[in-house]
């Protein structure tokens, strides 16, 4: 990952902007350069992946136009030629060194042609305007807001924005700002033709659609690793990784001392895929010790979130601190596709198709956002193989009717996509599902919450939770969620539309706990 931020407006000083902007250096630790663009400046904090020489730093400058971007152009190699081609030259390896001869051809018709995990801000200096876009799904962060002079400002993470703008919101994904608006280039919940048909056909399509995803990401000039729960998701990338690859790849997993679920599963994947595996083994003391710090590095106080990322922080904490590796492939955005364990209570096939585009168009907020920052903040880079444009387009456009849990297992659709080919065992394959934040061990989820109650009497609770309007905390967990939120982000609670919870309206799912633990069909998830 790298870090950018812009401001187009004189207000901010260069000593203010470059306090701010040290705020997320971690994200980029290699180098850093800020220069001037018009009334505004222009930062970028590097983590060199791709043309690792110095000719790779940023930002570009060409033509009187200069581009800031934290982002991954799969494909570029072909892209480079054909704009080689039309005369330009490139000094650098780097994939982002196109975005200025790309805009030079395309305009902003260029950002729905990129197949990219992307963030960018142009500065045109020939008209003096900025452009600031984002990749469709939001796997790339960026965010936004007006300074006292009304000027628009961006940045890669909110707490560089903090001081700057007094209201800070993510920039929707999908969408360019350009003269004081945004515009929606490109929906991923907008399919079109609606996908039907063969079965056989439908998986063989999502077999060669994965492959594909997973393969262009393992192209970096810097080592890649892979997250691995023993999961369906993560096992499935890692399988495919190891196929891909011509020397073992290396894999890493996370869970408690006294109770890990997952573990055994992610040794049984990496025994049979023959990765180099690495565990991770966390106390309830690194997870209390890790809460606040993960709090403020994320940004939200999404009760899902930040139990989800407490794990998932402390194992890229490892691999920064006891390894070379800088890329991380993940399994983020294969819930949101195929369904949840609470998906199986949708009503309705059109139900199941409107909660899916509301997770792919909210994603951003939650498990994307985990992952990122949980793997930026360690000073890597995350590749998200399920999150691949023309992946998610397709099974987006597959009847629901199909994606609905009618086969007695979820996710059936990606697990028979894989059936008998021999990528993963069997018992791996057709594994029930285990959240995340549980599968590293049910212990985690219950001294989070026992710590929760040492920390309010009953009647605090209930003063502290009415102190908020905006999604009002609801358990002695969530206040305590919220309230490390806003001693980092005063205010800023819109920034997360809500808590990622089951759907209240659906039969079964009227919980008050995210956890899939306290479903009725949660079944042997957790054994």
């Amino acid at each position: 990952m790298c870090t950018i931020m812009a401001t187009t407006g004189s207000l901010t000083t260069l000593s203010e902007f470059e306090e701010a902007f040290a705020r997320t250096k971690y994200r980029g630790p290699d180098d850093t350069r800020i220069i001037r663009t018009g009334k505004g400046l222009m930062g970028f904090h590097r983590l060199s992946i791709m043309g690792l020489t110095p000719a790779g730093m940023q930002p570009f400058v060409r033509d009187e136009c200069c581009v800031v971007c934290n982002g991954e152009l799969y494909g570029f190699e072909k892209t480079k030629k054909e704009l080689e081609l039309k005369g330009y030259s490139f000094s650098s390896g780097s994939d982002c060194e196109l975005i200025l001869p790309l805009y030079f051809e395309y305009g902003i018709e260029m950002f729905d042609m990129l197949d990219a995990e992307f963030v960018c801000v142009i500065y045109d200096g020939r008209t003096g305007e900025y452009i600031a876009a984002r990749d469709p799904i939001g796997i790339r962060p960026l965010y936004y807001g007006y300074d006292a002079e009304g000027c628009i400002a961006f940045a890669s993470e909110p707490k560089s924005l903090m001081g700057i703008c007094s209201k800070v919101m993510p920039f929707p994904p999908g969408c360019y700002w350009r003269n004081g608006g945004f515009t929606r280039y490109r929906d991923m919940t907008e399919t079109g033709e609606q996908v039907s048909g063969d079965l056989d056909e439908i998986t063989g399509n999502i077999r060669k659609l994965l492959t594909k995803g997973v393969s262009k990401r393992l192209v970096a000039d810097a080592k890649v690793g892979f997250l691995l729960s023993g999961g369906l998701d993560s096992s499935l990338v890692c399988a495919i990784a190891a196929r891909e690859s011509d020397e073992p790849i290396r894999t890493f997993a996370v869970g408690m001392d006294i109770d890990p679920i997952d573990l055994k599963y992610a040794k049984t994947v990496a025994d049979y895929i023959g990765s180099d595996h690495t565990e991770v083994i966390m106390s309830r003391q690194d997870v209390l010790n890790a809460l606040e710090d993960v709090i403020y590095l994320l940004g939200t106080y999404d009760i899902t979130t930040i139990r989800a990322s407490i794990g998932m922080y402390l194992v890229c904490k490892a691999i920064h601190e006891r390894t070379d590796i800088r890329v991380i492939l993940t399994g983020e955005i294969s819930d949101e596709l195929f369904g949840y364990k609470y998906t199986d209570f949708a009503p309705s096939a059109e139900a199941f198709q409107e909660e899916a585009c509301k997770r792919i168009r909210e994603i951003h907020m939650y498990d994307v956002l985990r992952a990122d920052r949980c793997i930026s903040g360690n000073s890597l880079e995350g590749r998200v193989p399920f999150g691949d444009l023309d992946f998610v387009k397709y099974v987006m456009a597959i009847d629901p009717e199909i994606k609905l849990n009618k086969y007695g297992k979820g996710k059936y659709l990606l697990r028979k996509a894989f059936e008998g080919d021999g990528i993963l065992p069997d018992e791996i394959l057709w594994r029930e599902k285990a959240a995340f934040s549980d599968a590293v061990g049910h212990s985690m989820v219950d001294d989070l919450k026992e710590y929760a109650e040492t920390c309010y009497t009953d009647e605090e609770y209930e003063e502290g939770r009415m102190k908020y309007e905006f999604a009002r905390p609801f358990t002695k967990e969530s206040l305590l969620y919220r309230d490390i939120f806003e001693k980092y982000y005063p205010g800023q609670a819109e920034m997360i539309i809500d808590f990622w919870m089951p759907n209240k309206s659906w039969e079964g799912c009227n919980v008050n706990d995210p956890s899939a633990r306290v479903l009725s069909n949660y079944g042997d998830s957790g054994k």
